[in-house]
């Protein structure tokens, strides 16, 4: 199971490197059960489901309480004083039930922004590279202009050795 897992990841991984947005990557390697619980997570772990979950649970106990209390209300208690203790208790079981569940899924959203952050660097890999190549070139390029600006003062100096009269100081002792 770990290995498949470990497996899915890589090849999220390589997809994303390979040039599909890490997004789609991983979307691509969930298995059915990643899918569900990255659902289950996505409406669970909101805090709109968790007031549905207060609301719906005072109501129930609110009507239950008054229903088994007060008679001059003439409600029917559907669920009198013992019962929705038990209620309670089992409304915790599923909560602890789905805690696990949605556990799972923010480690499946946490590998998914695992893959992002690979992804991202070897994106920074592949333009550190090019930077370091493109400053490899503009150094060699340095270097071939000082050769030729050595080059040119050679002319030159060669040059104006040609022009002067003969017995004459030259450039430099002009100076």
């Amino acid at each position: 199971m770990i290995g498949s897992r470990r497996k899915r990841h890589q090849a999220t991984v390589q997809a994303a490197a390979g040039g599909t947005p890490p997004n789609q990557a991983v979307k691509e390697n969930l298995s059915k059960l990643d899918r569900i619980a990255i659902v289950v997570t996505d409406k669970v772990g909101t805090p709109g489901f968790f007031l549905v979950i207060v609301v719906w649970t005072l109501l129930w106990t609110g009507y239950n309480i008054l229903a088994s209390k007060v008679s001059g209300l003439h409600w029917h208690a559907f669920d009198p004083f013992p019962a929705f203790v038990a209620y309670l208790l089992i409304s915790n079981v599923i909560q602890i039930t789905l805690m696990p569940l949605i556990m799972v899924g923010q480690n499946l959203q946490g590998r998914h922004s695992e893959a992002r952050a690979e992804a991202d660097f070897l994106v920074n890999q592949r333009a550190f590279a090019d930077t370091e190549s493109i400053l490899q070139r503009l150094s060699d390029q340095d270097q071939k202009m000082l050769e030729i600006l050595r080059v040119n003062h050679q002319i030159l100096e060669g040059l104006s050795r040609e022009s002067l009269p003969p017995g004459s100081p030259g450039p430099a002792a002009a100076a």
